[in-house]
């Protein structure tokens, strides 16, 4: 579909990558990856037309269309959102002008046995056809289907856009580009502005779309659900990995060995050359050898080593005194506007809990923040325990910069003690090192000020952590420093995020916002979703109004064991569960295959020959996870027999 050959981007002296070559094909679902500053922005831009490389080709059939979606667009204000989405449908509107025309001409002539209106009958019917395959009798329930997905309510639809932040129209952005759905999708961080349950729907969109997908995203669990093929952008190379993400770290980890294997035997080769030219440099019998030896060291070609794992390093918060037993306590707290964004909020985080706020964006998440922080006022009681030092991350914190500061100076500011001599070791883990500690704050990017934000916090004595939507901007590396640094801190967290893969492992606590009301769900953010019983956060609203009937139903009378009433069901429980039986058989044929591979491969990795072939040993790791994976699930789809069973 997208054939890149040989391409170059160079910008300064180093170029961002040269002798790209890779292909694009239909339904391709690609992670682009790298640290910031690779060039992964720049890429899409390129893919798209938007900028063109230093030097190789970049061949897209006439006929393909390619849908993009940058970081930062700018947006119209003098539209509703309804009428800003349908812009999307400027093709099919011009087309259905069209058809209107001709089924005009058609009823204003009467000259129906010419050759001139059989033509005139048959272009109508062509290109009525094709109207009706571009689906225009549907696109106002695809517009909403699709607004409603990404977090829009129905009522919002026709507020005019200049009532919305900047992050929902960005939405109504992404609305469009997948309402005209290109041939191939290109996405620079699509989740940034979207809650849990519209990244879910956008998920579940992607993997049923037939368009190919090429997208930038730091949200783990996002890519790893939508992605099965990831291209690294590292050392100027861009590296095409035919698996997903999680597999691409596996084996990334592994070639970055061989290429530190490599390095090492080539800076001894490189030793063992001008070690022989220094010291055979003045023997007239040694003049040729020595020349020799001066001809390969200058052919030698440098091996790199992406150092993005050297930059990473283990930090923890400053010491900081003792809170209450209680940081925060709410009792009955409401707040309202125009319209009631919560009521009747009774909670209290314990010292040393990390808790998660989740919900659709616009239910109140943000908003208690703010009640907490004594931002805006409230109804109710609300409590900040005794000594509570707190740290507070907002989703604008990055804008808050002084930007005529460098990177330095801004830490420098804002570093006490002993931990300003770690200062170059603190910027370096969040890949300010170098050069790059002397830029102006006002030269960097979204993610680049983000990591600063979230640096000036990390040097913050606090007992109470309060991060809104930390991770947006933030890289795979960032990202699990701060995961790390908020595990390792003694104190008291509270998280406000979307991304499911930074949260997991984190909290311990849920509080879920919705419907004017906050839920408390003891665990994880991945036994939260299991305790509501749903497949994806965008059931939420849903599952609320049917535990509320179940309830009210249980109130009313008993409940009765379920059993088939009729021969239709029986039918259909029967069906079901040769469905699982077949299911489990399959899977029980998976693992026996693949412990016969791995008993394979254990032999031969007995022989010494073959102990150090790289291919055996990441084959060898590769069929271990799928059958520890396969196992799981054979144990699910087991239990789940078992229970048609009975």
């Amino acid at each position: 579909m997208i054939s890149v050959e040989g391409l170059k981007v160079e910008f300064g002296v180093k170029p961002l990558f040269t002798d790209a070559s890779f292909v694009i094909n239909a339904r391709d679902r690609i992670a682009l990856v790298g640290k910031n500053g690779a060039g992964k922005s720049t890429l899409l831009k390129i893919l798209c037309g938007q900028q063109q490389p230093t030097a190789g080709t970049v061949a897209i059939p006439t006929e393909t269309a390619i849908g993009y979606l940058p970081q930062v667009m700018k947006l119209m204000d003098n539209t509703t959102v309804r009428e800003e989405t349908q812009k999307a449908f400027a093709n099919v509107t011009a087309l259905a002008d069209r058809v209107d025309k001709l089924e005009r001409e058609m009823n204003e002539r009467t000259d129906y046995d010419t050759d001139d209106y059989m033509q005139l009958v048959e272009r109508y019917t062509t290109e009525h056809e094709r109207l009706m395959m571009m689906g225009a009798a549907h696109r106002e329930a695809e517009l909403e289907r699709t607004l409603v997905g990404l977090g829009f309510k129905r009522t919002d639809l026709d507020r005019p856009t200049k009532e919305f932040s900047g992050g929902w129209r960005m939405r109504i952005e992404l609305a469009k580009i997948l309402l005209e759905k290109p041939d191939v999708l290109l996405l620079d961080e699509p989740t940034n502005h979207l809650d849990i349950e519209s990244i879910q729907w956008l998920e579940q969109f992607l993997a049923q779309s037939a368009s190919a997908v090429v997208l930038v995203s730091h949200d783990r669990a996002f890519i790893n659900n939508v992605c099965n093929r990831t291209l690294e952008i590292s050392c100027g190379q861009i590296t095409d990995y035919k698996v997903k993400y999680d597999e691409y770290v596996t084996l990334r980890k592994e070639r970055r060995e061989q290429q530190l294997r490599a390095y090492e035997n080539q800076q001894k080769e490189i030793a063992d050359m001008k070690a022989f030219i220094e010291r055979f440099r003045y023997q007239a019998t040694k003049a040729v050898q020595v020349q020799q030896k001066v001809k390969q060291l200058e052919k030698i070609v440098p091996i790199e080593v992406d150092e993005v794992d050297n930059s990473a390093m283990h930090l923890k918060f400053p010491p900081c005194q003792r809170s209450g037993d209680y940081p925060i306590i709410c009792d009955e707290l409401r707040k309202a506007y125009d319209h009631v964004v919560f009521d009747h909020v009774n909670l209290t985080i314990k010292r040393g809990e990390k808790v998660a706020f989740v919900g659709k964006n616009g239910e109140g998440k943000t908003t208690l923040v703010k009640c907490i922080m004594d931002e805006i006022d409230y109804e109710g009681i609300l409590k900040i325990g005794h000594n509570v030092q707190i740290g507070y991350f907002a989703q604008n914190q990055a804008q808050l910069l002084d930007e005529g500061l460098t990177v330095h100076q801004t830490i420098d500011n804002a570093a006490r003690g002993d931990i300003r001599l770690r200062i170059n070791d603190i910027l370096g883990a969040f890949m300010f090192g170098g050069e790059n500690a002397d830029k102006r704050v006002r030269v960097l990017s979204g993610g680049e000020r983000s990591r600063l934000a979230m640096i000036k916090l990390l040097l913050e004595p606090v007992n109470l952590l309060i991060l809104d939507e930390p991770t947006n901007h933030l890289d795979m590396l960032s990202k699990d420093v701060l995961k790390e640094a908020i595990k390792a801190f003694d104190g008291t967290a509270i998280i406000v995020s979307h991304d499911r893969e930074f949260l997991d492992g984190l909290v311990t606590k849920v509080y879920e916002f919705g419907g004017g009301k906050v839920r408390e769900h003891l665990g994880g953010i991945y036994d939260f979703l299991r305790d509501r019983k749903i497949e994806e956060l965008s059931q939420l609203g849903r599952a609320n109004e049917t535990n509320a009937a179940n309830e009210a139903s249980k109130a009313q009378k008993p409940q009765e064991p379920q059993k088939p009433t009729s021969y239709a069901e029986h039918k259909e429980q029967q069906r079901r569960k040769a469905r699982a039986e077949k299911a489990v058989k399959a899977s029980e044929q998976k693992i026996e295959k693949m412990e016969a591979r791995l008993k394979e491969l254990d032999e031969l990795l007995m022989n010494p020959e073959k102990a150090s072939d790289m291919t055996l040993v990441t084959e060898y790791t590769q069929t271990k996870r799928t059958l520890d994976e396969e196992i799981e699930q054979w144990e699910q789809l087991s239990e789940e027999l078992e229970a048609l069973t009975n």
